[in-house]
């Protein structure tokens, strides 16, 4: 297998690993608690290498996902005391964890390989010379080996607990009511945040892995109101990321995950635009079309039930309209019949006054967009 295809298959693990995790977070609006976790594990990887001596991705997730669980409880706690809000009591937590493990590794274990590039940067190029091996034979790239457990652990975990983590997400209330625990199933998804991000530290680095735990879903979350399909967009817009973003950094000689939150960010601004149901396009065309519509009503709602001719001019300074808006506003409804000129201004037809009287004018026959 070669190198490029290893960091692809890496990175696609990753993404695609963050993206399943990150679609609950965005939904519940707790993406900036996955930033935090991402963080102040920090502590928790240090303990684990203090503890056991190396690096072995098992102690290292443990550890990891302890700090995790441990994040969220502290957080909760601060803001259950009603002194703080839950985004100060995430900004006191996570820089406090993460400092802890700052000064933990520059320390005791500053003579290792463990140190803050490798935590906030990672080195995915490395990825396919780092092998691990089982009774002395390599069996492949550590990092694919990890990270593909971590994905297929995601996996499983929403699968198992599909219809219950749709529940809590969008009505924890009900979910209470029928018998299951949102806060089980909040630490357990917290605990999955936990082990998703350690498993991506080495190859990645933290900054990456927030990248793809937000971006892709929220990317997705502009296409679609309906869960499974945005799951499925999300993972797509990750692995889609991490290969395009892998050639960008290939073609620019420049930093593999740079490259790929770069790309990320670059789909998210895309679909942010023209996304047919929330993007800024679609909104600014609805809009439009509601100006239009507003506008025809208007004049022809000036118009009805008055026989005597209104000039353009008289139009204007009736709605304080500028004569060019007027004219197009005119020339809009006498293309469809609903006015007509005289030789002394303009008057309603009777398809207008039909028009009127059946509710067919301006936003009333304005079809919304599908949501």
């Amino acid at each position: 297998m070669s190198p490029s295809l290893i960091v692809i298959l890496v990175a696609s693990c990753v993404a695609a690993a963050c993206a399943l995790i990150g679609s609950f977070l965005v939904l519940r609006q707790m993406a900036l608690l996955g930033d935090a976790i991402s963080h102040a594990v920090l502590p928790g990887i240090v303990l684990a290498f203090l503890f056991t001596g190396e690096r072995a991705p098992l102690p290292m997730i443990l550890g990891a996902g302890s700090l995790g669980v441990l994040t969220v409880f502290l957080v909760e706690a601060f803001h259950r005391t009603q002194r703080l809000k839950e985004d100060a009591s995430i900004g006191v937590v996570f820089p406090a964890l993460f400092s802890i493990g700052v000064v933990l590794i520059s320390r005791y274990a500053g003579q290792v390989d463990l140190d803050l590039d490798c935590v906030l940067y990672g080195e995915i190029a490395y990825a396919p010379l780092d092998l691990l091996y089982f009774q002395g034979n390599s069996i492949g790239p550590k990092a694919l080996w990890v990270n593909g457990v971590v994905l297929l652990a995601n996996i499983l975990f929403v699968i198992v607990l599909y219809k219950e983590l749709k529940l809590t997400t969008f009505d924890a209330g009900l979910a209470a009511a029928l018998g299951f625990s949102p806060i089980v199933l909040h630490y357990a998804l917290m605990s999955m945040v936990s082990i998703t991000v350690v498993g991506a530290f080495e190859s990645v680095g933290a900054i990456l892995v927030v990248a793809m735990l937000i971006v892709p879903p929220a990317t997705a979350y502009l296409l679609t109101d309906k869960l499974s399909t945005l799951l499925g967009l999300a993972v797509g817009f990750g692995v889609l990321s991490a290969v395009l973003g892998y050639w960008l950094a290939y073609l620019w000689d420049a930093s593999i995950a740079g490259a790929m939150a770069t790309v990320s960010g670059a789909l998210f601004t895309l679909v942010f635009l023209l996304s047919p149901s929330y993007g800024l396009l679609a909104r600014w065309l609805r809009q439009l079309h509601l100006g239009r519509n507003l506008s025809d009503q208007l004049l022809l709602l000036h118009l009805h039930g008055d026989d005597e001719p209104q000039s353009t001019d008289q139009l204007a300074r009736r709605f304080s309209w500028r004569a060019r808006r007027v004219e197009t506003v005119v020339d809009r409804l006498e293309q469809r019949e609903w006015i007509r000129r005289v030789a002394d201004g303009i008057v309603i037809t009777p398809s207008g006054e039909l028009a009127i009287e059946k509710g067919g004018v301006g936003p009333l026959r304005h079809r919304p967009a599908s949501q």
